[in-house]
């Protein structure tokens, strides 16, 4: 059984079928059950003599922090968006629910697709979706009472930068509107609880970084992220597009480097009187060596010791709960709150969230 590892947060799975259910009740929690059948399958797809079965099946270390059945289910789409499997259509709309004819018709499309379908496993998915910045946004408002306005924004695991592009969104976050109302992305999710703190946020810069940054202005790089986002999603879907036609008219700042060197260098960097300096990531964390986890969370608490009332520093957090199968909302900050306060629960691609303050 899957068990809680003294690092906290990282699931330790006794088994590639173990990982692999995990994963498809996370699927079904999160509203995608029809792409859950479709995960199922690969247990189908471990019994093939298929290059992707055997390497399912033969699949070692952290299955969970490696994501590996997301990877493989970001091939299955990206083969129906490419027209090189529109069967997969019946699937994802709900027209086949029967596992036994999805296990079959998988089953025949990994033995038809193999060689398409192996090196989708090689990565991490890159899941860059902006409605996770509505938590975000939440705890900027959060934290503009604590610490001023303003803020200098630090994205880690950035992918392609989409939400290093929040500072163009209009938020409408339990009635509480930030950012300019004539974006062509509104960021309303189901807003469950009070309201934010109806705060002014006003971002003056924002960075992010990436170990394999995506290019949202390059067509197949684009395809492939969204190929990344569960079918049955037509909004993150739209959403993307929408992102995709923004990078096009100015493109993210995003530079491709290590995460550790990135937030060393950041913190490094001149900070201006009166702005609040945060580092922020989106599920992302579960996917870096411990070491850098450890590496950037020393950073952070020397530079935290160092931060002043005219010059502070904050991380915000939106990071999986694997216990609850929910993303949470955690914010630090300094000086004067150097303790973790978690303020939201949200759903995970930011289609809902529940805010529950200081306490």
């Amino acid at each position: 059984m899957a068990s809680e590892s003294e690092t906290g947060n990282v699931m330790e799975i006794a088994s590639v079928a173990e990982a692999i259910e995990w994963q498809a009740q996370h699927m079904e929690r999160a509203g995608s059950p029809n792409n859950a059948r479709i995960l199922r399958s690969l247990l189908a797809v471990m019994e093939t003599q298929t290059a992707t079965g055997r390497r399912i099946a033969n699949w070692q270390g952290l299955t969970l922090e490696d994501a590996m059945p997301l990877r493989v289910a970001g091939g299955f789409h990206y083969l129906l968006l490419t027209g090189e499997e529109e069967r997969l259509a019946d699937v994802y709309r709900g027209a086949i629910t029967d596992q036994g004819q999805v296990d079959d018709l998988i089953v025949e499309i990994v033995q038809r697709h193999d060689h398409t379908l192996l090196p989708w496993l090689d990565g991490p998915p890159q899941t860059n979706e902006a409605g996770r910045s509505a938590s975000v946004m939440a705890g900027l408002l959060w934290l503009s009472g604590k610490l001023g306005p303003k803020f200098e924004l630090t994205e880690i695991g950035a992918s392609a930068g989409v939400n290093t592009m929040m500072a163009r969104y209009f938020y409408n976050l339990g009635g509480v509107k930030v950012g300019p109302s004539l974006s062509s992305i509104t960021i309303a999710p189901e807003w469950r609880g009070d309201p934010p703190p109806a705060n002014p946020v006003e971002i003056v810069g924002i960075k992010g970084c990436d170990i394999k940054p995506i290019d949202l202005t390059d067509e197949r790089q684009a395809i492939r992220l969204k190929s990344y986002i569960w079918p049955e999603a037509m909004e993150r879907l739209a959403r993307m597009d929408a992102a995709i036609a923004m990078a096009e008219r100015a493109a993210p700042d995003l530079v491709q480097m290590d995460a550790g060197d990135f937030v060393e260098e950041r913190l490094a960097a001149p900070q201006e009187v009166g702005v609040t300096r945060v580092l922020f990531h989106t599920v992302m964390w579960q996917y870096m060596p411990q070491v850098t986890r450890e590496r950037i969370t020393a950073a952070m608490e020397a530079a935290g010791e160092r931060a002043t009332a005219g010059k502070p520093l904050a991380w915000i957090k939106v990071e999986t709960n694997r216990a609850t199968f929910k993303h949470e909302l955690r914010v630090r900050y300094w000086p004067g709150g150097s303790e973790e306060v978690k303020l939201a629960e949200a759903h995970p691609h930011g289609a809902w969230v529940e805010w529950q303050g200081e306490g």
